[in-house]
């Protein structure tokens, strides 16, 4: 069945096959195909709106950003990036669809780096979800570090969204900053007191 969220005319139809594989693990509860469509959606939303980026880069990124996810895996932004360079070899753009990757592991973008800008936003979109999907998102990331007891979970949970916190924006877009700022951080705020108590936020 052909999904229009999709289509990615820069990826055979082997590519593209091997890749959706790889999002369908049985490992993954948030990191799924459900992921990178809404990644691509984000994406597109951001083009509409007349954001500056390369978009052919910048999709291809985003197929390949969460295509290895081991957990835990503290090397998969790497091996990701690695896939990304064997698979699309023989296209000039493979340097910068494996940079956009590894710079997915800390979402950490330059001044004036506008790929990475509209693929970090994008990525981290699901942060200012309606309450009902963000709970989802929520446990589905629970569920994927099931194996990892609540009294570690907790603490390094609210310690990464802290991190989002702490920096100056989550998003890097004029698009982002607008439409979807104050809801991540009220979203992500509510999920830190839930975490560890609200007198530690």
């Amino acid at each position: 069945m052909n999904d229009p969220d999709l289509v990615e005319p820069h990826l055979d139809q082997d590519q593209r096959d091997y890749l959706l594989s790889r999002w369908r693990e049985s490992q993954r509860r948030y990191h799924t195909v459900d992921h990178l469509r809404q990644v691509l959606r984000s994406l597109a939303e951001l083009q509409t709106a007349g954001v500056d980026f390369d978009a052919t880069s910048v999709r291809l990124a985003a197929w390949f950003h969460d295509a290895v996810y081991d957990i835990p895996g503290h090397d998969n932004e790497i091996r990701s990036a690695e896939l990304a360079s064997t698979m699309l070899a023989d296209q000039g753009l493979a340097d910068e669809v494996a940079r956009l990757v590894r710079i997915t592991a800390t979402h950490h973008v330059d001044p004036g780096d506008h790929n990475a800008a509209a693929l970090c936003d994008a990525d981290l979109s699901i942060l200012a979800a309606p309450p009902a999907d963000y709970a989802r998102y929520r446990h589905q990331i629970r569920d994927e570090y099931a194996r990892v007891p609540d009294e570690y979970f907790r603490p390094g949970r609210a310690d990464v969204l802290r991190g989002l916190l702490n920096q100056q924006s989550i998003f890097h877009t004029v698009f982002g900053l607008a439409q979807w700022e104050d809801r991540a951080r009220r979203n992500v705020t509510d999920e830190i007191a839930e975490l560890v108590g609200a007198d530690s936020v």
